[in-house]
């Protein structure tokens, strides 16, 4: 049987870290918490929880995530934000793994909870996420943001598990709101950075095309109020964010860039 290492990222995550760390209790050899100086009572609860609590200065999600990746004590790590953990489903799916690793890495589907209510649909699930990896086989990539675990060799072999990942996203519709503005100010950045160019096509078209692809494509709709909402704010996502890169580019003009 593998020995396997559980590792979380924090900041100021009172509200889960809690539940994260009961869940996976049972399976885990080795559970590590990396902190980016939390100022609530995240580390009294990962403390008092028995996990291994580091702190490292916040340089990017993707960096982060390799830090916990590195400090891990086993080869073979489970990635988790501290906002999830694995259904009853996916927790035997994982002891099964524990006792015969025959993949490079394993991903999961993630159910993501808004306010109250399990999304089915939408662009949220299944989403499908690798999570459980050796690490002498795959790193986490990304530009800023959205970050992903990536194979790091030829013809990798990744098996879905069975069971969902549950994934306890936004208590508040007001939460949601705010971490629209925060991802849109991180991703319209990044996208500048990469050479991509916003337009007043793109700002009013693709909101739109988003909102008919989730609500409609992806029946969205069978989601009920919270679905609607899900979409509708999601969309408006994604006018924030070609706003935002209009910004960057006249500002980059301003300057001469």
């Amino acid at each position: 049987m593998i020995k396997l290492s559980v590792v979380i990222i924090t900041l100021n995550e009172e509200k889960n870290i809690g539940r994260c760390l009961d869940a996976i209790k049972d399976i885990a050899d080795d559970i590590l918490v990396v902190d980016s100086y939390s100022t609530d009572k995240t580390e009294a609860i990962c403390k008092e929880k028995g996990a291994r609590f580091i702190q490292h200065p916040f340089e990017g999600y993707t960096e982060q995530k390799n830090v916990a990746l590195d400090e891990a004590l086993y080869d073979h790590v489970l990635s988790l934000d501290a906002d999830e953990i694995p259904s009853e489903e996916l927790l035997e799916s994982l002891k099964k793994v524990k006792e015969n690793w025959d993949a490079d890495g394993y991903s999961m589907n993630r159910l993501t909870n808004y306010c109250g209510a399990w999304i089915h649909h939408c662009s949220w699930y299944p989403d499908r996420k690798l999570r459980l990896v050796d690490r002498k086989t795959a790193r986490w990539e990304g530009h800023r943001i959205h970050e992903s675990l990536n194979p790091q060799k030829d013809n990798y072999n990744e098996v879905v598990l069975k069971g969902d990942l549950l994934h306890y996203s936004f208590y508040t519709v007001e939460e949601h709101h705010r971490q629209v503005e925060k991802f849109t100010d991180i991703g319209a950045l990044a996208d500048f950075e990469k050479g991509k160019r916003s337009n007043h096509v793109k700002m009013i078209l693709s909101p739109v095309v988003k909102f008919i692809r989730d609500y409609f494509m992806k029946l969205g709709i069978l989601d009920g109020i919270p679905g609607l909402r899900v979409c509708w704010i999601s969309a408006g996502a994604t006018r924030k964010k070609y706003v935002k890169l209009w910004k960057h580019q006249q500002d980059a003009k301003k300057n001469g860039k």
